[in-house]
């Protein structure tokens, strides 16, 4: 199949992430269609990739994007945080790792699980579909402050009062189940105003009812925290995130790993001992103005990188 994601920050992850000896490991632990791996793969000539996504279907896409690189790259499915739970014994422990945390554009395009407005496909949205309920379950039996609160605290909805109400007594009439019934509805529940903007009216009900299928916010924190303890003492750990919600996790995670040290601020490394990383940015990388016109979902992108200094023992 042919991919249709263009990787968001490449360059900026290219250089923060790139290999700083020889013969070094890398985790793509949301390969997708592997774009980031692709980059790495060809400018890093010996480099390993271990990839990993909990969507088989995209896995299938990454593995002929890759095959040219076949004997450099291992493929892994499932959960990223899984996958750090219980480290395959047969992999070296990575020196890089990379978490890009949005969803491929394979998803919209290509994949039939209802992630796009514009589509009769039934509301699916899981990566995995071996587990957990279709979004189309949620808006079904969800009463109508729980599916309210789903949508403000999953996307910050403004309207989500108005649009859970709307969804409540249409349902009475007959099933939701497609995106764009869905995305109908949410465009006749918010003021008039608010239909025609460059934004579709939908995008934040989306975005909420994909981030509840698939677990998103609540899976974070121990990928994190797998994620670093895997990582070897001098290691980098990126992340991209694409939303404000994510990318404050990310931030803070990555403060309290680096808040204990006793440093001066003048001082380019730490020496004190007391901290589990060096934050090398210090405010989220975002996309410039050309990969914007050139890649307009990279907008919202932020790339936040750790050096790795010491394991939990201490070594």
């Amino acid at each position: 199949m042919e991919s249709v994601h263009t990787p968001v920050l490449l360059e900026e992850t290219l250089e923060y992430l790139k290999p700083r000896g020889k013969n070094e490991l890398m985790v793509d632990a949301t390969l997708g269609e592997g774009g980031h791996s692709k980059a790495f793969l060809s400018k890093y000539q010996e480099l390993k990739v271990a990839g990993i996504d909990a969507d088989s279907n995209i896995l299938s896409v990454a593995r002929e994007r890759l095959k040219e690189y076949k004997d450099r790259i291992y493929y892994y499915s499932g959960w990223s945080q899984d996958f750090f739970a219980e480290y395959p014994a047969e992999l070296k422990r990575p020196d890089t790792i990379l978490n890009d945390l949005g969803v491929s554009f394979y998803h919209y395009k290509k994949s039939g699980k209802g992630f796009s407005f514009a589509t009769d496909e039934f509301l699916d949205m899981r990566l995995d579909v071996s587990e957990g309920v279709p979004a189309a379950d949620l808006i079904k039996r969800l009463p109508v402050n729980e599916l309210a609160d789903l949508l403000y605290n999953n996307a910050g909805e403004r309207f989500s009062r108005r649009i859970a109400s709307l969804i409540v007594k249409e349902r009475q009439k007959g099933d939701i189940t497609t995106a764009s019934a869905l995305a109908s509805l949410v465009e006749r529940a918010v003021p008039a105003s608010q239909r025609h903007g460059p934004v579709h009216p939908a995008t934040k009900t989306f975005l909420a009812l994909r981030i509840a299928v698939n677990g998103e916010l609540s899976r974070l924190p121990n990928l994190l925290e797998g994620a670093l303890r895997v990582l070897e003492p001098g290691g980098r750990l990126g992340v991209i995130s694409f939303h404000s919600l994510e990318d404050k996790i990310v931030k803070n995670f990555f403060r309290a790993m680096n808040k204990n040290c006793t440093c001066p601020a003048t001082s380019p490394i730490c020496n004190c001992g007391q901290r589990s990383v060096k934050i090398l940015t210090k405010k989220g990388i975002a996309p410039g103005k050309a990969e914007i016109e050139r890649n307009p979902p990279s907008r919202s992108a932020r790339l936040r990188v750790v050096e790795k200094i010491l394991d939990e023992d201490g070594q």
